[in-house]
């Protein structure tokens, strides 16, 4: 009998020659930055709960209290019938939280970033994105069918050059990371609000690992650089720092009120559930009360950077906050790096293409407020030992 996927087990084998065919594993989260795999409890810096949150249990809390009345699941769009008491209420708390006149709930960080782009920028509309952007912003470049001009990553130069070639176009639309997701370097802010205004341009940027994490209130490198009243369009996580489920946008109540309208990932997904949307909101307030976490956060992050360097390991890239990337260049070696680590107590991604561009592999190395300082120390060393090993 013909099978018209055999075509899938050619490809999976050329992805499993080069090191980059991907397995499933079941990780069982844990509190404080512990989880379980394959019967081992492990030290997870593989981590996006920047603030320990996740299972907090004030969050849980909330997610059970509102899961008891409400139920499971949303049972509908936001658009049609899935919009609670609770989305509202979230989205106000967002808005407030953002200094926004209104905010407006995706299902997802992905979700928010795709619809939102695609929702105000089309054909006769020129993107500007730059090449290390989150996936997210990628697809939704494309699904807008305006046309999108890559710039190379950070160069305002040629950003600029591309802005003053689409003078003419309808609307144009620089998008970009605040924190670049595997380089953990940030975005130049204040030069691309310059840029923007200057060629009458909006700026969309993506807050994903910010939120809850830079800025004096947590708010984000919009924040930390000043740039809030600009008029960006913030779109955020609840997915990350945050401890729950959920992206957002934050901005004019104009906006939030065309993407109502107009964002399909919004319109045509299930809301989020009412419970998810308690523990969010829970999140967020104590973003609000306990600055200690992100101290806490910036200064274990600030500790593992300088641990590595006293060990010696150079393949560390300028990088600030939470992720600590250590590049090592082949997709093999990355693998075995971190299955090293792995045997050592050690949970850490391996991060290969397409997520990286080709050369590139590397450990994604993520802090929690929840790692202790000796646990920083203990990986720092171990990760010395494993790079002496393998070189």
């Amino acid at each position: 009998m013909h099978d018209p996927l055999s075509w899938i087990s050619d490809e999976l084998s050329v992805l499993d020659e080069r090191g980059l065919a991907r397995t499933r594993r079941s990780v069982t989260p844990l509190a404080d930055a512990w989880c379980e795999l394959s019967g081992k409890r492990l030290r997870n810096f593989a981590t996006n709960d920047y603030l320990n949150l996740a299972h907090d249990p004030r969050l849980i809390k909330a997610d059970r209290s509102v899961a008891a009345s409400a139920g499971c699941g949303a049972r509908a769009s936001a658009l049609v019938a899935g919009r609670t008491g609770w989305h509202t209420r979230l989205e106000t708390k967002l808005a407030q939280f953002e200094h926004q006149e209104a905010a407006i709930l995706f299902p997802t960080g992905y979700a928010a970033n795709s619809g939102t782009i695609s929702a105000i920028v089309s054909r006769g509309d020129v993107v500007f994105s730059d090449r290390l952007n989150h996936a997210s912003l990628i697809d939704g470049c494309r699904l807008s069918r305006a046309e999108t001009r890559v710039y190379p990553h950070g160069d305002l130069a040629a950003l600029q050059r591309e802005l003053k070639a689409a003078s003419q176009a309808r609307r144009r639309l620089i998008v970009t990371d605040a924190v670049f997701s595997m380089d953990a370097d940030l975005a130049p802010l204040v030069e691309l609000c310059d840029l923007a205004e200057r060629h009458e341009s909006m700026l969309l940027i993506d807050e994903a690992h910010a939120t809850g994490v830079f800025g004096e209130k947590g708010r984000g490198v919009a924040e930390l650089k000043g740039i809030e009243e600009r008029g960006a369009i913030r779109v955020g996580t609840l997915s990350k720092a945050v401890g729950a489920m959920g992206g957002f946008v934050a901005g004019p109540q104009k906006l939030i009120d065309w993407l109502w309208n107009r964002a399909r990932t919004q319109m045509f997904s299930t809301a989020l559930p009412p419970a998810v949307c308690a523990a969010a909101a829970e999140g967020i307030e104590i973003i609000q009360r306990e600055p200690w976490r992100r101290e806490r956060l910036l200064t274990l992050s600030d500790r593992l950077r300088s641990q590595l360097q006293d060990r010696g390991v150079e393949s560390v890239p300028q990088s600030v906050g939470p992720i600590v990337p250590v590049v090592l260049n082949s997709a093999r070696a990355a693998i075995a790096t971190a299955e090293c680590l792995e045997r050592a107590g050690f949970l850490v991604g391996a991060i290969r293409p397409p997520t990286v561009p080709e050369g590139t592999s590397r450990l994604r190395i993520t802090l929690t407020c929840g790692h202790r300082e000796e646990d920083v120390d203990e990986l720092a060393g171990a990760l010395a030992a494993a790079l002496r090993k393998a070189g």
